[in-house]
C-alpha cells in the first residue's frame, strides 16, 4: 500500500520527468485515483497534483462524501454512461470522456437545468478499437459543430486512450495522430469550443504522449503503485 511519503516521492519524480520531456510547456498532472482510498487521494493533493480523475461514478461519490477531493479540481475520466450524467454535471470540473451527440445533449440539458456550464473534453477513438469508447476521427468535426450549438457545455479539448503498448514508443503514432487532430480543429471556429487541453498518456506511455504534444497526463499506478484487482 502506498504511503503519503511514497506518493509524494512518485509525484516529485514524475514532475521532474515531465519538465525534462516538455521543457517550457505547462503540463497538468491528473492523478488517476481509481481503487485508491480517500487518504491516498488526500496525499496526492497535498503533494501537488493538478487534479484528481475518477473512472467510476459510484467510487467518486463515495470518496466525495469523505471530502477526499478538497483542494483540487475533480475530473471524470472513465466511460460515461448516459444515466450517470446527472451525477457529474455541476459537480466535476471536467468530464474528459464525452464521445457522442447523445451525451453532449444530455450534459447540455442537465447543465441548463442547474444554471451552469459544464467543461468537457471530447474522447477520440484514435485506434478504432471496438471495445473502447470515443468518437471516430472522421466524425469529430460534426460533434464539435454540435457542441457549438449547446451553450450548456464548453469543449476544452480532446482526450484519448490508445491501445495497451507492448513496448515503449509503440503508441507514438496514435499520439501523433491526436496532436494532428488537435491542431487541425484548433484552427476551426465553433462556439463553445476551445482547444486548450490535449489529454493523453498514462503511467506506461506518458513520456511518449509528452513527446507528441500532450499537455495533460493521467497517471495512476505511477503515483499510487500497482492496483490490486484481486
Amino acid at each position: 500500500m502506498a504511503t503519503a511519503q511514497s506518493i509524494a516521492e512518485n509525484i516529485r519524480r514524475i514532475r521532474e520527468e515531465i519538465a525534462a520531456a516538455a521543457p517550457g510547456r505547462q503540463v497538468r498532472l491528473v492523478a488517476a485515483t481509481k481503487m485508491n482510498g480517500a487518504d491516498a487521494v488526500r496525499a496526492a493533493i497535498a503533494a501537488g497534483v493538478d487534479a484528481c480523475g475518477e473512472n467510476r461514478v459510484q467510487e467518486l461519490q463515495e470518496k466525495d462524501a469523505q471530502g477526499a477531493y478538497a483542494g483540487a479540481p475533480l475530473h471524470f475520466i472513465g466511460h460515461l454512461q448516459r444515466n450517470k450524467v446527472k451525477y457529474l454535471v455541476g459537480r466535476v470540473d471536467l468530464i474528459q470522456s464525452a464521445d457522442s451527440a447523445a451525451l453532449l445533449e444530455l450534459i447540455h440539458a442537465r447543465a441548463k437545468s442547474l444554471g451552469c456550464v459544464q467543461d468537457i473534453l471530447i474522447e477520440v477513438s484514435i485506434a478504432g478499437e471496438a471495445q473502447k469508447s470515443g468518437v471516430s476521427p472522421a466524425a469529430l468535426p460534426e460533434l464539435l459543430a454540435l457542441a457549438g450549438t449547446l451553450d450548456g457545455l464548453r469543449v476544452r479539448g480532446l482526450m484519448c486512450v490508445p491501445p495497451v503498448a507492448a513496448f515503449p514508443g509503440e503508441n507514438r503514432p496514435y499520439f501523433a495522430a491526436m496532436r494532428e487532430l488537435f491542431v487541425d480543429n484548433s484552427g476551426k471556429k465553433y462556439d463553445n469550443v476551445f482547444m486548450d487541453f490535449l489529454s493523453m498518456g498514462m503511467t506506461d506511455d506518458y513520456r511518449d504522449a509528452l513527446a507528441e504534444g500532450a499537455n495533460m497526463v493521467r497517471i495512476g499506478s505511477g503515483i499510487f503503485g500497482a492496483r490490486n484487482y484481486g
